[in-house]
């Protein structure tokens, strides 16, 4: 896997200060995407374990609230399994702390259908997923989090013990 940034204190996407993750590649190519350039999946540097560490140790103050993952896009099939081995070390070291995913794959009709093992896993870490296509037109800059209206920010944790979709209250 590939990745454009990592940005160390990001308040822009999640609650607090995060560190933010974006990787590279994405199929949806959303009509007016801001990050049009990590489309490619080989845009930026090479992810690796030292690319790990840094986040790790990015994630290590206490001021640090959580990760969010995004990209491109990090459900592609291409990124499923470093972004679930990231989660995971960040699971291990850092419990306290909440994981974001920002993925334009709709959560029940692509994510939760998936027939792949790690879909499900890296659900099972994810605190936060915001769902859906960026629509251009539905832009609005007003919204918390997320950049369209049709955009969701579902709580997963609670969608997965109660089997119906919970999204968190407007912010």
């Amino acid at each position: 896997m590939y990745y454009a940034a990592i940005k160390k204190t990001d308040v822009a996407n999640g609650p607090g200060v995060r560190v933010s993750l974006f990787v590279s590649g994405c199929t949806h190519r959303c009509k007016g995407c801001f990050n049009s350039e990590a489309w490619d999946f080989y845009f930026g540097r090479e992810y690796t374990q030292e690319t790990e560490r840094e986040i790790l140790q990015a994630l290590s103050p206490d001021y640090i609230r959580g990760l969010s993952v995004l990209g491109g896009e990090p459900m592609e099939p291409e990124n499923r399994g470093t972004v679930l081995q990231l989660l995971q070390a960040v699971k291990r070291q850092f419990p306290d702390k909440d994981i974001w995913c920002y993925t334009g794959y709709d959560y029940e009709k692509d994510l939760l259908r998936d027939k792949g093992q790690e879909i499900p896993q890296i659900l099972a870490m994810t605190d936060v997923l915001v769902d859906g296509e960026f629509v251009e037109e539905r832009k609005n800059i007003r919204l918390a989090f997320r950049g369209s209206e049709n955009q969701r920010l579902i709580d997963v944790q609670a969608s997965l013990r109660c089997g119906k979709t919970v999204c968190l209250p407007e912010r």
